[in-house]
């Protein structure tokens, strides 16, 4: 089973990210702009027991914006259905440090389907709700092959109902090396998901969560 080795940085001056971005010589690796609609439902029994034990059952949606486009009829959607769970750190086979790490660890089962209404029902017909939804624009970049120490680094821009935020997905050494470069400390790393930044946020302005989505649509 893969490993989803990543962290949140916050960006507060996303004009700063862009020029870093471009002094690494980052480049787009998705959708013809790189800008792509995400569309999350997570699902899960109504006594909650995927939470109770921090896994994670979502059917995402992939939209790729497109811009003077002349093509016609349905967008290029892409859909995923993702389960993960945490991390035994104790276990050698993993290679995983064994004291708890600073980055978020877990496993994750991903693969593309057809339809994800159908799943939907199916797993509606199993017990199982969609109980949140949340949606963001991501862009996705990688560092040039000369810039040896980023393979398999993904930094990934996320426009999201409550901020902008990046993630950086890889291995440990390039996820502190692309940080720093970056402009971020060690103490800036987020391991939390959108979820639970959420609904910290509601607790914040005392507000009942709902489902974390834009007011109107971009």
């Amino acid at each position: 089973m893969a490993h989803e080795i990543e962290i949140k940085l916050h960006v507060k001056d996303l004009s700063a990210f862009r020029r870093a971005l471009k002094r690494l010589g980052a480049r787009l690796i998705s959708g013809r702009t790189g800008r792509v609609h995400e569309w999350n439902v997570l699902f899960d029994t109504p006594q909650k027991e995927l939470a109770g034990r921090r896994e994670l059952l979502r059917i995402r949606t992939e939209t790729p914006e497109r811009s003077n486009s002349r093509r016609t009829g349905p967008k290029a959607e892409r859909v995923l259905l993702t389960f993960k769970r945490p991390i035994h750190w104790e276990q050698a086979e993993t290679g995983v440090p064994r004291h708890p790490p600073r980055h978020k660890i877990r496993e994750e089962i991903e693969l593309q389907i057809a339809d994800a209404r159908a799943l939907a029902k199916i797993f509606e017909g199993l017990g199982l709700c969609g109980w949140f939804r949340y949606e963001k624009f991501r862009t996705t970049f990688r560092l040039p092959a000369a810039q040896g120490w980023a393979k398999g680094l993904l930094i990934e821009l996320d426009e999201t109902p409550i901020g902008t935020f990046i993630e950086l997905e890889g291995p440990p050494k390039a996820i502190d090396r692309a940080a720093k470069e970056l402009g971020f400390a060690k103490q800036d790393y987020i391991v939390r998901n959108y979820l639970s930044l959420y609904l910290a946020g509601c607790r914040r302005r005392r507000e009942e969560p709902g489902d974390m989505v834009f007011q109107k649509r971009r």
